[in-house]
Formats: structure tokens, sequence, C-alpha cells
């Protein structure tokens, strides 16, 4: 009869199972098994991102006022470059910074050339999840004026696809002959895509305080677009676009209350 060497065997079993045991480790430890689960890190964000537009306007309006008085008429060439610089500060929250400027010769200049009014924009984003946060200061500087302004903002991307928004405009200061007051707009901006091209139908209306835009008190105006953006490349895109307003007579002077306004931009993002 054979005899077996149990204690041998012991042995030979006691190192397989450790084998077993270390095996895995080692491959998570080392190259990748073909179970291993593989982690990607998340992209890190960038601390700033930024924006730089030009865009060409028939009319500049301002929460509904008609402020160079086109009326009807698209013969007014107005240049409008925006740049905005954002800053990631983590946890959805963001400073921005932007300047927004009137280019044209309608009127000399109390700034310099063609330059008819230079604004200044600070404030916070704040995001969290699909809802966003907007409040800022602005500085409005034209005709040898300054006008100070408090901005907030609430919008929703979704609901429908209706992306709501509530914005609360404000004049807290200025040496110009129109009062201080606030502005309450309601909007939403339902959009949609055919091919490359990026269609936005933006449907706002306001209310006013007394004599904000030099009238009564009441409904300001109500605007429909209809805008059109197509990415030329990675970061440059171009968009049209035009808006129809009805505004109320007895609250914002205006030389015709219903008119339509057009643009065309050139967008880079950075």
């Amino acid at each position: 009869m054979m005899k077996i060497n149990t204690r041998g065997l012991r042995k030979n079993l006691w190192i397989l199972a450790a084998a077993a045991l270390v095996a895995p480790a080692m491959s998570f430890a080392g190259t990748t098994s073909a179970k291993a689960p593989v982690t990607v890190a998340p992209p890190e964000e960038p601390f700033v991102t930024g924006s730089l537009s030009v865009t060409y306007d028939t009319h500049f309006v301002s929460w509904g006022q008609d402020i160079w008085a086109a009326g009807n008429s698209w013969k007014d060439s107005l240049i409008h470059p925006n740049l905005e610089l954002d800053f990631n500060l983590g946890g959805g929250l963001q400073a921005y910074f932007n300047t927004w400027w009137d280019i044209n010769d309608l009127a000399q200049s109390s700034i310099g050339n063609r330059i008819q009014e230079v604004d200044v924009n600070v404030g916070l984003y704040y995001t969290m999840g699909k809802t966003k946060f907007q409040l800022g200061y602005g500085s409005w500087n034209y005709a040898s004026q300054t006008e100070h302004i408090i901005d907030g903002k609430v919008s929703y991307t979704g609901f429908y696809g209706l992306n709501p928004w509530l914005a609360l405009h404000g004049r807290v200061a200025d040496g110009i002959p129109l009062s201080t007051g606030l502005v309450t707009q309601l909007g939403i901006a339902p959009g949609f895509k055919v091919g490359p091209v990026d269609f936005s139908v933006p449907i706002a209306a306001t209310a006013d305080t007394d004599n904000f835009h030099g009238g009564k008190a009441g409904f300001g105006y109500v605007s429909v677009g209809l805008t059109a953006s197509v990415p030329l490349s990675k970061h440059v895109s171009f968009g049209v676009g035009v808006t129809y307003y009805h505004t109320n007579g007895s609250v914002i002077v205006n030389p015709t209350e219903d008119f339509v306004t057009g643009s065309a931009t050139l967008g880079v993002s950075f």
C-alpha cells in the first residue's frame, strides 16, 4: 500500500491558498488584470474661462428702452463688443467680470472716438444642479454720467424645455433724470437643434417702478425673439437673431411702442 505524505500535502495546500490570495492584490497593485476596474480621474476645471464677442446691432435696447430712438428703422449700425472672464471658486461658485461697449457715430462721444458707453459688471454665479443664481454690481458709464446697477437672476435649465428665469434689475444711484428703482423680468427660452444649428426662442415680460424709464409704474414690455447659432470651430461660433418688442408707452418712453431689432454675433470662448 502506498503511503501518502499528509504533512507535505498540507504544506502544498497552504502555499496554493496563499498564492491565490496574493495574486489578485499583486494584479491591482501592478498591471491591471482582465477583471480589474479602471478608475479615470475627472478632468480638472480651469480656474479662468471666458468669452469675447462682437455684435452688430440695429438697435440698442436697455430693458425695453430704445436708447437711440431707432424705432422701426434698421439704418443705424451699432457695434457692441463684450468680454467676460469667469473664475472658478469651487463648489459651484464662480466670480465674474465683464465689460460691454456701445460704439457708433450717432452722437459726439464723451468717452472718445465713437465709444458712447462702457459698462463694467462684477459679481457671482452659483450653480446648484440645474439652477443658476447670479448677483452682481454694474457701473454703466455714458454721456459723462455713471449709472449704478444691482442685478439678480435665477434661471433653471429644463422644466419641459422652457428654461425659465426671473431677473431683478435695480438702479441704485445715478446722475441722470430718471429715478432709481426696479425692473422685474420673467422669461423663458425654449430651444431646439436642427443639424449643427442651435435655435432659441427667448420670451420675456417686465414691470417697472415709477419713472424708471421716463413713465409711470406698471407693465413695461413683452418681447419675443428667435436666435440661431452655429459653431465654426471648437471655440468659435456665429449667431444671428431678431426680436420683436411691444412696449407700454405710458411706462417706457420710446418713439414707437412696437419695433423689431436684428443682430449678428461672432463669439470666441476660451
